[in-house]
């Protein structure tokens, strides 16, 4: 058995194992958090938060965080997807009958890398470059780690997928981070001038995360 067959394996036994801890709770949790609509008012506070630190000069920021998720479902499923053609969990015939689904959702056909990780994490890591806020990391991160695993959970990507997408959409994040810098470093010049007092508040992206997971878990128990 070679390394890329070997690797396989332990990533289906992974899969098969994070998959199978599963009930009907979580079922109505993790489908309502991988699915887009739901962090819409997250996206949007955001959007608040940048327009007000960076006034006139926030289109630029607003481009290059539209450029990173881009460039980051981009070459996650518009490239590597189509590249490596490795099939989802979901629609190995090895695993019919395996894999826990929620709702009949089994996703496109191919899974490697998963785009929603590369969504998540690219968003995640250039906000936080961004907003320099400690505790807005920490939250926002842990947001974009629940996406990426509601996204095994579902039945629809390896682990390997998510590790796939994750680097993905690091390197989108820095990508755009670093050309801001290049580019435009009056924009981070301005962030600097700001560091040291309370003028960039991420109270309400971070309250928005907070209630989002509330209704989450109340359509969870309800409505699903």
């Amino acid at each position: 058995m070679n390394l890329i067959d070997t690797l396989n394996l332990w990533d289906t036994h992974l899969f098969l194992f994070l998959n199978g801890l599963n009930s009907t709770f979580f079922d109505g949790f993790m489908f309502a958090v991988s699915a887009k609509l739901t962090w819409v008012p997250l996206y949007l506070a955001v959007l608040f938060v940048i327009i007000k630190e960076w006034k006139k000069e926030s289109i630029w920021i607003v481009i290059s965080l539209v450029f990173c998720v881009v460039i980051a479902d981009q070459i996650s499923s518009g490239l590597i997807k189509e590249m490596v053609q490795r099939p989802r969990p979901s629609h190995a015939e090895n695993l019919q009958g395996m894999v826990h689904l929620v709702n009949g959702y089994v996703g496109g056909k191919y899974g490697f890398v998963s785009s929603h990780a590369a969504n998540a994490f690219g968003f995640a890591l250039l906000t936080s470059l961004l907003f320099r806020r400690n505790y807005y990391t920490y939250v926002i991160f842990g947001w974009a780690s629940i996406t990426a695993y509601s996204r095994i959970y579902l039945g629809v990507h390896y682990p390997l997928d998510i590790l796939g997408g994750i680097l993905v959409g690091i390197l989108a994040a820095l990508t755009c981070f670093f050309a801001i810098k290049k580019l435009r470093p009056s924009l981070l010049q301005m962030q600097d001038n700001d560091s040291n007092n309370e003028n960039l508040n991420v109270t309400i992206p971070l309250i928005t995360i907070g209630l989002s997971f509330v209704g989450i878990v109340i359509y969870s128990l309800f409505f699903f």
